[in-house]
């Protein structure tokens, strides 16, 4: 737009310089500035338009920003209290299965929010990955996906199973490293998954051996601690070791 006023302002200023014109000269004049004007702001438009339309085509989809939010590391860092992140495990199987249904891939949308909250690349976003892409298989599994159920998880709640010997009961998010074990984990959405509550509230100090290598795994990508590592040995799948 500086540019057109620019413009306006030549115009304005050639028009109070010559004091007399013949028709002829005037309609000349006229037509003259106006067709440059028009030209030069069709030119500002045009360039406005140009400016802006990578950043309209490249928005991400709804998925990709809401699955980058809740999977986002500083925001789960900031989490306080037991349970603080099942619902932000729910979320994101929601978003994947609504982005599954719109055609999306979810594996395709997944890799996208990493993306987005810059941590593509990392172990960190492998291990989200799977995990999502696992808590969204046992939802289908536990048929959680009906309208009720993804109105449920849309709002981060426990959706009600409707297949299999659990029908009728929620399907909550439980540690698979149990927090009694590493309490630096509980609130990492990448160590949730879905479910039964009649399995999610048996006693929650055991390591399961499926535990123990996803521990490991954490341990050499260097998401546990030292400590944490220590303790996941220390226990066998039926409790702490004497």
């Amino acid at each position: 737009m500086i540019r057109l006023e620019s413009i306006l302002k030549t115009f304005e200023a050639s028009s109070t310089s010559h004091a007399v014109f013949d028709d002829a000269q005037i309609a000349h004049g006229v037509c003259t500035n106006g067709f440059s004007i028009m030209k030069a702001m069709h030119k500002v438009i045009l360039a406005l338009l140009l400016a802006t339309a990578p950043s309209i085509m490249a928005a991400p989809s709804s998925p990709v920003v809401a699955i980058a939010e809740q999977t986002d590391p500083a925001k789960l860092a900031t989490l306080k209290g037991e349970g603080a992140a099942n619902p932000r495990l729910q979320k994101c199987v929601y978003w994947l299965a609504y982005a599954e249904a719109q055609g999306e891939k979810p594996e395709a949308v997944r890799d996208e929010s990493a993306k987005l909250n810059k941590t593509a690349d990392t172990p960190y976003a492998g291990f989200v990955s799977w995990g999502l892409l696992e808590n969204l298989k046992i939802a289908k599994e536990l048929g959680l996906l009906t309208s009720e159920g993804m109105a449920e998880l849309k709002r981060g709640k426990s959706a009600t199973i409707t297949k299999g010997q659990y029908a009728g009961q929620e399907a909550e998010a439980g540690l698979v490293i149990p927090k009694a074990v590493c309490p630096e984990l509980q609130n990492q959405v990448m160590n949730l998954e879905l479910l039964p509550a009649s399995l999610n509230r048996s006693p929650s100090d055991k390591v399961t051996d499926r535990a123990k290598i996803f521990a490991k795994e954490l341990y050499e990508a260097k998401l546990l601690s030292d400590e944490g590592w220590t303790k996941v040995q220390g226990f066998s799948p039926s409790g702490p070791k004497n």
